[in-house]
């Protein structure tokens, strides 16, 4: 326990919290950037082939950790559950690169903000955490923002149900990342999601395989880089800070998904996307504040969320 006097402790606090804010600010950058490079590689590979050289640079990317720490990040006794995580994780990223091809990527964007609810209702179903009433009207509210984006009787946008079920997806992978980390560290978790998802990503990519042209390779370096270091910013800034002061910076994705695909593509953001973005935003912001005021080990699902390997 600190011997430091409250105002101290707060003192201390305050930098990492700045520190914190800054490293998901930069995440949302990342993501979004990573986003565009999806949408402009897709006029000429397949999305399936996109997501395997995303996972395969990304690795690489990660590969000098290796070359400095040695082998021991990898050591774990669970290596089944980082196998089944990886899977999942590839079949959400398959279906979220998909959807980036389909639909503006504020659009994509916006939905994605679905997967801590989805997560949510995993830990009540699989992990037996209990159901609140404020739980309850999160969730309301959040799948009433999803519902707002949709649009129901508009025409249909079968790329915001690709992104859904890409959230249900990865917050079935939340929930094996939250019984993994118990144990392992994130940089063990890291490690082995690349291992086993660059050369799984290999197969669906096989059936859908044409040569990137050469000037296609360095967007699928710099996609694979900054995905993966988005990745690790996120992650680093839960170390930094508390999950209540950085999340609300993750709303800026919208903003540069919003921006870049103006600029980019020519896509002019609907009032519903913006109106059920931040609804969504909100709802899975006050679950995870709740659940970090309940204790760090039923947080982190929900902050894990937030640092999507998509």
């Amino acid at each position: 326990m600190s011997t430091l006097p409250p105002q101290a402790q707060g003192s201390v606090r305050a930098p990492n919290q700045v520190r914190g804010m800054l490293l998901v600010a930069i995440a949302a950058v990342g993501f979004s950037t990573m986003h565009a490079l999806i949408r402009i590689l897709s006029a000429d590979l397949h999305p399936f082939e996109i997501a395997f050289f995303r996972n395969f640079f990304g690795l690489l990317v990660l590969a000098p950790v290796l070359v400095r720490r040695g082998i021991a990040p990898l050591h774990t006794t669970r290596l089944p559950l980082h196998a089944l995580r990886s899977v999942l994780q590839m079949g959400s990223m398959l279906l979220f690169f998909t959807a980036l091809t389909l639909t503006p990527i504020a659009r994509v964007s916006a939905m994605g903000f679905t997967a801590p609810l989805f997560a949510t209702i995993g830990a009540v179903l699989f992990l037996g955490e209990a159901l609140h009433r404020r739980r309850i009207a999160a969730l309301a509210l959040g799948f009433a923002g999803a519902m707002i984006v949709l649009q129901p009787g508009a025409e249909i946008d079968t790329g915001l149900f690709l992104v859904l079920l890409s959230s249900a997806g990865w917050a079935i992978a939340l929930l094996v990342i939250k019984t993994i980390s118990s144990t392992d560290s994130s940089l063990t978790l890291g490690l082995w999601m690349g291992i086993f998802m660059a050369p799984l990503s290999l197969i669906p990519a096989a059936f859908v395989w044409t040569w990137p042209a050469p000037g296609d390779y360095p967007w699928l370096v710099l996609m694979g880089a900054v995905g993966t270091l988005a990745h690790l910013c996120m992650a680093e800034a839960f170390v930094q800070a508390d999950a209540s002061a950085v999340l609300p910076v993750d709303f800026t994705r919208l903003v540069w998904a919003s921006l870049l695909g103006f600029f980019i593509f020519g896509e002019v953001p609907e009032l519903p996307t913006w109106i059920g973005g931040a609804i969504i935003f909100a709802s899975t912001t006050y679950i995870t504040y709740r659940e970090a005021r309940s204790g760090p080990s039923r947080a982190t699902a929900s902050q894990a969320s937030t640092s999507k390997a998509r």
